[in-house]
């Protein structure tokens, strides 16, 4: 390769993987449409794709783009994460492909006769096995020239601590970065610092910073060290050289901090410690995703709903639903519809109490349907209307809130999000006279960790592992 094109494609890989990203997504998408033509020819023998199929393409590829950004396809590459990637590729496309199936069943049910139905299976086969190959191979190739320094830009830490010493580790387990840090200058001995990483050599000392930038042809120099004597110092001492200087923000100076995300706003930068997931565009992407689904289980099972009706009238005079108020999200009370399960006057006396094993104050059908949770099944409607979510924690009376709140740390957290029909804790066991401590661990965990891939775990374990539980009455 000519000097002049090598010194180009290095800096251009050397900008901290922003290019490498870029290029994956071209490479993903000329992938796919490579992956469509042979599937196409081969079933059809047409080297040209008719219109049809360039329509069903066209949604496959959109489809693609949106569920892996969804999926966080493109996030840094980690070598200890290939499971985790391909994992991630797989849901996308899978889920790309059952959208446009479903898109093109709903509009044009004549499209599938023929062959196109094998055609369309080829291309999610071929496609998934493309994709994945031309990351193997892109991923060898920065390998290989990593290997022969084109991509690697040279970091020195300025001071040694836990941070100074996860980034080393985590640029070495980083090739997407194309970055290296060869060593680090402190004025401390190793003995000051217990538990440092000394595979990571020292350069010397502070008053050599300089020196050693132009002996060791340093990119840049990363302060990780706490403290704004430090890094003015540094930046004293590197006055003269035209490096690059940057302050690591030390997430290890934080209790919790594996609660801890770097963000934006507004061009600010900020460290989360507890946000609601659901901001910006993933508000949306939960709403449409709640709406959409609630009203096709609604569809679906309204001749279940009717019997279920018709069950609750002949089992006790009163009406069907049973409408109580509980505390959602941002602390806003909302109605919840259930069927009801006892007499309408079965409260009138002790009032609002937590459901204990062995009870009797519900009706025989009533019994029934809180065993088999079937009593939930109206707040598909709270869904629709957006006082829910599908997947959420459970909402609670504002009497029990009020004691909870006080009695349970971070308890108020879980009005974060909104209230789900089913959750983390429940899918786990953790549901009616269960420790609130544990229900409450996993309700933070869920909006810590949300996702739409989270949700559909949380559906798919609630769907195969039944309604009933033995914490139901």
């Amino acid at each position: 390769m000519p000097l002049g094109l090598g010194n180009i494609f290095n800096g251009l890989i050397k900008q901290y993987g922003h290019t490498v990203i870029l290029l994956l997504r071209f490479i993903d998408i000329a992938m796919l449409l490579g992956a469509a033509w042979v599937s196409h020819y081969f079933w059809l023998r047409q080297p040209v794709i008719d219109q049809d199929y360039r329509i069903v393409i066209s949604l496959g590829v959109l489809a693609t783009i949106i569920f892996f950004e969804i999926g966080q396809v493109y996030r840094p590459w980690q070598n200890d994460a290939m499971r985790g990637e391909i994992a991630r590729i797989v849901r996308a496309w899978v889920s790309a492909i059952l959208l446009v199936i479903s898109i093109v069943a709903l509009v044009r049910l004549h499209f599938w006769f023929g062959s196109s139905y094998r055609w369309i299976a080829t291309w999610l086969v071929l496609g998934l096995v493309l994709v994945l190959a031309a990351r193997s191979v892109l991923a060898q190739l920065l390998k290989w020239l990593r290997a022969r320094g084109w991509s690697q830009g040279r970091i020195m830490m300025v001071g040694l601590n836990q941070m100074a010493v996860a980034v080393s580790r985590q640029l070495g387990q980083s090739p997407w970065a194309g970055l290296q840090v060869v060593g680090y200058v402190d004025d401390r001995s190793e003995n000051e610092f217990a538990g440092g990483d000394f595979t990571l050599p020292k350069l010397g000392a502070m008053q050599d910073l300089a020196a050693i930038v132009t002996k060791e042809a340093i990119d840049e120099v990363w302060i990780a060290f706490p403290g704004e004597a430090l890094a003015e110092r540094a930046q004293h001492e590197l006055r003269h050289l035209p490096v690059s200087i940057r302050l690591v923000i030390d997430c290890f100076a934080f209790k919790q901090s594996k609660f801890l995300s770097l963000n934006t706003v507004a061009g600010i930068p900020t460290l989360d410690v507890s946000v609601s997931p659901l901001h910006g565009v993933n508000r949306y992407i939960k709403e449409i995703e709640d709406r959409f689904f609630a009203f096709i289980l609604l569809v679906l099972i309204s001749p279940l709903l009717l019997l279920i009706a018709i069950g609750v009238k002949l089992s006790s005079p009163g009406p069907v639903f049973y409408r109580q108020v509980r505390v959602g999200w941002n602390n806003r009370k909302f109605t919840m519809l259930k069927f009801r399960s006892m007499p309408v006057d079965a409260e009138a006396k002790t009032g609002a109490v937590w459901a204990k094993p062995g009870e009797n104050r519900a009706t025989r059908f009533g019994g029934f349907l809180r065993k088999t949770s079937l009593d939930e099944l109206p707040q598909l409607f709270n869904v629709l209307k957006g006082d829910m979510s599908l997947v959420g924690p459970r909402p609670e009376r504002p009497d029990f809130v009020e004691v909870f709140k006080e009695q349970v740390p971070n308890y108020m957290k879980k009005h974060m999000v909104k209230a789900g029909i089913t959750g983390w804790a429940q899918v786990n066991g953790w549901r009616g006279d269960t420790d609130l401590n544990r229900r409450i661990e996993h309700d933070l965990y869920y909006i810590q960790h949300w996702s739409v891939w989270f949700d559909m775990e949380i559906a798919l374990r609630t769907v195969l592992t039944g309604f009933i539980n033995k914490n139901a009455y």
